[in-house]
């Protein structure tokens, strides 16, 4: 898959789930209710010791359970890292910050980046090293949807994936689409730890499904 095919699958779907548990039995179980949600595009993060091991199985079990499943990495933050999940297969690399040589090795690599901004120069800096979307991080710190409504205004060639706090409600979704958001990310407030404790994999699936019919809804 090219890199501007998860840039239009990032824009068909609306929405990026991301997650990470050092169970792999958990991530399976999250990313597939996802995927049974219609979110077909899902952000491993990484955040524990060895997971590029655990990134590594999960791209051998979604390339034969779910072949249409664009998998990538989040919480990246430097160019080694990113390195070794592009070897392994990532589809995309998510970052919470913005590094130059991350955007070197994904540049190379044609593999998309999406860094992480939290001001205009920040985001016009991404976008002249590469990025053709960027992560406004953390979205409801920095300004939130009014934002990111006045930066779009000036700047509406730039593709901004708001993430950090974003829920699956009605009127979350609305606030952030209305203001102009390409995709969002959504983590904790998706997959719940009340989710995960009580292992409601249905109703995660449920969710994600009401969640994409919200937003497609909103694109449309």
């Amino acid at each position: 898959m090219k890199r501007m095919d998860v840039v239009l699958k990032m824009r068909e779907i609306g929405a990026i789930p991301l997650y990470y548990n050092p169970d792999i039995n958990v991530c399976k179980e999250v990313i597939s209710a996802c995927y049974r949600g219609g979110m077909k595009i899902f952000e491993f993060t990484n955040r524990g010791d060895m997971a590029h091991e655990l990134f590594a199985e999960l791209m051998k079990w979604g390339r034969k359970e779910m072949p249409d499943l664009v998998l990538g990495v989040g919480t990246v933050v430097d160019a080694g890292t990113c390195s070794i999940y592009i070897q392994l297969g990532a589809k995309f690399i998510v970052s919470p910050l913005l590094n130059e040589e991350m955007a070197r090795v994904c540049n190379r690599r044609k593999v998309l980046w999406i860094p992480g901004c939290a001001t205009a120069s920040e985001i016009g800096q991404a976008e002249e090293l590469g990025a053709e979307v960027v992560k406004l991080f953390p979205g409801p710190t920095v300004g939130g949807a009014k934002f990111l409504k006045a930066y779009l205004g000036p700047c509406p060639w730039s593709n901004i994936m708001p993430s950090g706090g974003v829920s699956p409600t009605q009127e979350n979704l609305t606030e952030w689409f209305e203001a102009g958001a390409f995709c969002v990310g959504m983590g904790s407030q998706l997959i719940t730890r009340e989710i995960i404790a009580n292992k409601e994999y249905d109703k995660l699936q449920k969710v994600s499904k009401e969640a994409i019919a919200i937003i497609q809804k909103l694109k449309n």
